[in-house]
């Protein structure tokens, strides 16, 4: 019975996670221009599909697997066998691989926002194959299956580091190798705005993850139990979340005189990856302080990349990098001892009477995930950029990926309808053609 009911919770879990794709679609979609769209709606569910067989094949094996030592798991390929529920276990390992895929393609997705508008189909498919087969599932493997960090007591309840730091940390790699999009900045290195086509998908995008994120977190604590527990859990994502559209939005206001709401949502964003790590570690109060405080920092790093001209058209650096990383380091500032020894998961954080161990402990997962990440994802985006190229052309670029890639674009009748509007005129000048 207990099997069955965890079983439920699991998959009802790993169903939310899976559906914040269309969240991503949605976020990525309206933060950049109109004639990408359909690119970006159609290469999310090519890639959530190259993750999926990658993952079955290798990528769950790697993190999991019964065979294995501290840097990587081994054995157990090619799926598993649904009659095999090890002695002990709190959900059948068919529904784990599930829930574990589901984890492993968000982190995909937010590695996407360092190619928005600018890469070539071909690099989302072979970087797909690698990330999905080897660079999570080594970070996680760290972590959540056995791996060093866990042996040194790394908390990180649902993935502030492995799914968000991961994944921004291939963004920065991208988007550093991909160099800016055309427009963005000029000569002087002052930068252009260039903004998405569609504010109100962008925040249908930000709710449908706010969803979705109690799946991540929620089911994240396995059993049903009594129900107390992920409804605790459940309660600090929640609290985490608001907490940092609020503070987000309150910084923009004071520091630019207007009320940003394309911050504000990050500020959410950010909220919701910080608590992610330590959502079954810390107190409610905890829970509001330490998104309020991702909301500021997202809004503190937006403006850090875009000075050093790091073209992140949907944030990912800040919303899932930065407050990835503020948010692993709070557990070792607010864990409390009781929910320590609940989740049975390292120690106490510094101002709980731990001292600065499990603070040191969460700052070495960061130098080191991060580390990794943006090493192992750099070497490989940059083979590709010399053997195959990762960019499309600047004519291509121009006119959009949605002609150029896949001959057809996402708003037909609405870039029609543009095009004609150019012609009548006389025609733009480049640099504003690529702000269309």
């Amino acid at each position: 019975m207990e099997l069955g009911m965890n079983a439920i919770w699991v998959m009802l879990g790993a169903i939310l996670v899976i559906f914040m794709q269309s969240g991503f679609v949605m976020l990525e979609a309206g933060s950049t221009r109109m004639k990408n769209a359909g690119h970006i709606a159609g290469k999310t569910i090519f890639t959530l599909g190259i993750a999926s067989i990658v993952f079955w094949a290798v990528g769950y094996a790697f993190i999991f697997g019964s065979q294995g030592n501290a840097i990587i798991g081994w054995g157990d390929y090619f799926g598993f066998d649904v009659k095999d529920v090890p002695e002990g276990s709190l959900v059948a390992p068919t529904v784990m691989f599930i829930f574990q895929l589901a984890f492993a393609a968000i982190s995909l997705s937010v590695a996407w926002g360092g190619f928005a508008e600018r890469a070539k189909l071909s690099a989302y498919l072979i970087f797909a194959v690698l990330f999905s087969a080897v660079i999570y599932p080594v970070i996680a493997h760290w972590i959540w299956g056995g791996g060093w960090l866990a042996e040194h007591g790394k908390q990180d309840f649902a993935g502030s580091t492995v799914v968000h730091l991961t994944g921004a940390m291939a963004a920065l790699a991208a988007t550093l190798l991909l160099k800016p999009r055309l427009g963005k900045y000029n000569k002087n290195g002052t930068p252009n705005e260039i903004p998405g086509h569609n504010q109100v998908f962008t925040t249908l995008g930000v709710m449908l993850l706010w969803v979705g994120w109690f799946g991540f977190n929620a089911s994240s604590t396995i059993a049903v139990g009594d129900g107390s527990f992920f409804g605790f859990v459940a309660i600090n994502t929640q609290l985490g979340a608001a907490a940092g559209a609020v503070a987000a939005l309150l910084i923009s206001w004071l520091a630019n005189g207007k009320a940003d709401v394309s911050v504000m949502l990050n500020g959410a964003l950010a909220g919701l990856v910080a608590i992610t790590a330590s959502c079954a570690f810390v107190d409610s109060w905890a829970a509001i302080l330490i998104g309020f405080i991702a909301g500021i920092v997202v809004f503190m790093s937006m403006r850090f990349f875009e000075k050093l001209r790091v073209d992140d058209p949907i944030y990912a650096l800040s919303a899932h990098g930065m407050a990835g990383i503020w948010g692993t380091l709070s557990n070792g500032l607010f864990a409390t001892p009781e929910l320590v020894e609940k989740v049975g998961v390292g120690k106490a954080g510094l101002f709980y009477g731990g001292g600065f161990e499990q603070l040191g402990v969460q700052a070495l997962g960061v130098l080191a995930c991060g580390a990794f990440a943006f090493a192992a994802s750099y070497i490989i985006l940059a083979v590709m950029k010399a053997v195959v190229g990762i960019r499309v052309t600047e004519e291509e670029e121009t006119i959009g990926l949605d002609l150029s890639e896949h001959g057809t674009y996402g708003y037909p009748e609405q870039m029609r309808l543009q095009a004609e509007s150019t012609a009548a005129r006389g025609g733009l000048s480049q640099s504003k053609q690529t702000t269309m």
